[in-house]
């Protein structure tokens, strides 16, 4: 249903790296950057996810989909490398659903970063 997102964040070559580093294992990489649309990341050569340079947009909630619970787990380790904070460490949610499995960290504009994966183990 969406197309692509874009946020402002406040320091946009430290947020550029921060999430080329934790979006890596779910399988996102930067395709594309330019003055004026900012970084776009994705799969399969599309942007669906940019930032841009400006006043932060957050905090907000962005959840990534994950293929697999350990791309989960690597996900929270490169964030929390990258510098996030945790907002949930890698584990079941069962209140969602019985095999949703999500990591949250906190990036440095204070939004709430989710990788997701919704398969059984």
């Amino acid at each position: 249903m969406i197309d692509h997102i874009a946020i402002k964040v406040s320091n946009f070559e430290k947020s550029r790296d921060f999430y080329k580093g934790c979006l890596a294992p779910l399988g996102y990489t930067l395709l594309m950057e330019h003055d004026i649309s900012g970084a776009g990341f994705g799969k399969d050569m599309k942007p669906s996810f940019w930032i841009q340079p400006g006043s932060a947009s957050g905090p907000i909630h962005l959840a990534f989909s994950s293929a697999d619970r350990k791309s989960v787990d690597d996900f929270y380790q490169a964030a929390l490398s990258a510098g996030a904070s945790c907002n949930g460490k890698p584990g079941e949610r069962k209140e969602y659903h019985p095999t949703y499995y999500g990591a949250f960290v906190i990036d440095a504009d204070g939004n709430n970063i989710e990788a997701v994966c919704h398969l059984p183990q």
